[in-house]
């Protein structure tokens, strides 16, 4: 969070849509206000009960805004109660963007079969267009009418589902996901996710919801509402609060359309967990240019400062990442997990990093991290977030 926005008071008092398909209209009611921390002119947070009516005859397209209806839009943030999921699953099938947590991240969703709206994702988080994005739905049969299952895909879907691992599969071609989805593949990642509230907002809008990290492209994942107002704030109509996320990294990305599978993204489901259910699992190194699940691109999960990796000590205007016990501490230090525990340290690896680079610093010197289970996925983040940027 920038110094620059700290105190900066949001009302949550109506609801901007992005763009408009057919007619509607949007009246606020709420006078929730709260205190918002976003960096330098973004927005902040507020709460508030603004009532959102759909459009008669037409739907409402999640499309790109101008830096001007960004300065002016707004983003209501929504109570996972029974009135705040109804709110966000009418949006979702209305054609509009909703942020909303899962156990990894939170994600930004938009109806899967509506490609208009899944530009708006693109959009809102300036991603590449060849990236492909994950579609989330409530449970196992809902992933079977997307993807072509075979006997590994339903082996690892009983073990791990709910939870976080994606598996790519052939895309069904009466499932209607569009095309943008899968960045012109004839595959599709898919999972169920674990987060009561996201299988609650995923059950009420009955539609396969496209959703990669509510961030700006290649920026640091976020693992709370806060976050996601940082990035994003008044560039998308609705956030569902839920909290921390649990495990802090993205799914674990496992490729099945082949007779050999592929870890295409290490994630909390370590691969020799997925071994032990359906044999040896490659390691395949990813095409950067022709990605085929997310994070997959170069320099990925960016702070703005620079990612130095495997330091030992720490240069003049340097933060330091830290972990395992350390008694270096100070506003530009954090430790991953003092106790030097790898779910604690993922927990934390992207809240982490925000904190740091909030605090102005040019780089972010980095300790070596254990490169077993679950450090091999936060090394992945870590060398992604080092990698070299274009300009």
């Amino acid at each position: 969070m920038g110094p620059a926005a700290q105190g900066k008071t949001w009302t949550a008092n109506s609801l901007k849509i992005l763009r408009e398909r057919g007619r509607g209209t949007s009246r606020g009611t709420g006078r929730g206000t709260g205190t918002g921390t976003g960096t330098g002119t973004g927005t902040g947070m507020g709460r508030g009960r603004g009532m959102w009516t759909p459009p008669q005859g037409g739907v409402y397209g999640s499309l790109a805004m101008t830096d001007r209806d960004a300065a002016q839009g707004r983003t209501e943030v929504l109570e996972p109660d029974e009135d705040g999921i109804r709110r966000a699953a009418a949006a979702l099938r209305a054609g509009l963007l909703v942020a909303f947590p899962t156990e990894t991240v939170y994600g930004l969703g938009a109806d899967a079969t509506d490609g208009v709206a899944v530009a708006g994702i693109y959009a809102a988080k300036g991603r590449p267009s060849f990236n492909p994005l994950i579609v989330h739905v409530p449970d196992a049969a809902a992933a079977e009418r997307v993807a072509s299952f075979d006997g590994r895909a339903r082996e690892l879907a009983a073990a791990f589902w709910p939870g976080p691992l994606t598996l790519v599969l052939p895309r069904r071609p009466d499932a209607g996901i569009s095309d943008l989805v899968c960045a012109g593949l004839e595959t599709v990642g898919v999972r169920v996710p674990r987060h009561t509230v996201a299988r609650r907002l995923l059950a009420a809008a009955g539609r396969p919801v496209a959703a990669p990290s509510a961030n700006r492209s290649g920026r640091v994942s976020p693992t709370t509402a806060r976050h996601v107002l940082d990035d994003l704030g008044g560039r998308v109509p609705l956030v569902l609060e839920g909290g921390g996320c649990e495990v802090g990294l993205e799914s674990t990305v496992l490729d099945l359309t082949s007779s050999r599978p592929v870890l295409l993204r290490p994630g909390a489901v370590v691969v020799e967990a997925l071994e032990e259910r359906i044999g040896p699992v490659d390691r395949g190194g990813p095409d950067p240019s022709r990605p085929r699940s997310p994070g997959q691109i170069g320099s990925h999960y960016a702070p703005r400062a620079r990612v130095r990796l495997d330091a030992g000590e720490v240069g003049e205007g340097e933060a330091l990442l830290t972990f395992g016990p350390d008694p270096r501490e100070g506003p530009r230090v954090r430790n991953l997990s003092p106790a030097g525990d790898l779910r604690e340290a993922a927990a934390h690896l992207f809240a982490h990093l925000r904190e740091l680079d909030a605090t102005g610093a040019h780089t972010i010197a980095v300790v070596p991290i254990p490169g077993e289970g679950l450090g091999r996925a936060i090394l992945d983040r870590l060398r992604r977030a080092a990698a070299p940027r274009e300009g």
